[in-house]
């Protein structure tokens, strides 16, 4: 399966963004892997196509079992040119009420999941002097909601690794950024699914001296 065609590995996604943003980089010549959700991959099967495409049905806050989807992209396709990382979990409650257990498992799940998925593909970016890590974003990490404290804990803790990776990458021709977006996503409105995976690729095209390190879509 491996061809000349760049990828783009999209982490986390479902019918609407992570399907948008995988077909929209496929339209554009990459290949695309895709960790999706188990109960959505095949049907994103039927809908994603591009000169060569692998969708995964894996849950990526299991990060043993994203290590094992991580190293099938690698075999099958390669390391990626872009990675989009479009995953965040959250458990109900304020800060006072959610069980430590679950602010733990909240945290590994936002930061520590995403975090391997950045080493595993920084070597291959570090070797080409290029690539990019697209972390989408929400907000609740510009504004966080008492009742809903771990997913604004988790968007909060995403952003900042987005731009702590931009930070620490730009110099060695690695665009990280994070798109923020405040509201929520619906077909038909300035956060539809196709404006936020335009929005992803606008920033991967972006020359090194025009880069963003953040871009905030409103409704």
């Amino acid at each position: 399966m491996l061809c000349d065609s760049p990828i783009a590995l999209i982490a986390g996604a479902g019918p609407g963004i992570g399907r948008a943003t995988a077909s929209r980089f496929a339209a554009e010549g990459f290949q695309v892997a895709v960790l999706a959700r188990p109960d959505t991959a095949e049907a994103l099967q039927e809908e994603i196509h591009g000169p060569s495409s692998l969708i995964l049905g894996v849950d990526v806050a299991d990060r043993r079992a994203l290590g094992e989807a991580l190293a099938r992209v690698e075999a099958e396709l390669g390391f990626p040119e872009v990675l989009v990382w479009n995953a965040s979990h959250g458990h109900p409650g304020c800060i006072t009420q959610v069980e430590d257990v679950a602010l733990l498992g909240d945290l590994e799940a936002n930061l520590l999941a995403p975090l391997d998925a950045v080493r595993w593909a920084l070597p291959a970016m570090r070797s080409a002097a290029r690539g990019s890590i697209l972390i989408t974003g929400g907000g609740l990490g510009l504004d966080p909601k008492p009742p809903m404290a771990s997913s604004s804990l988790g968007k909060a803790l995403q952003r900042h690794l987005a731009l702590l990776l931009d930070g620490e990458l730009r110099e060695a021709g690695i665009h990280a950024a994070t798109l923020t977006v405040c509201g929520f996503v619906q077909p038909g409105t300035p956060l539809s699914p196709d404006a936020v995976a335009g929005a992803l690729w606008d920033l991967h095209a972006q020359e090194m001296g025009s880069w963003e390190r953040e871009r905030l879509l409103r409704g």
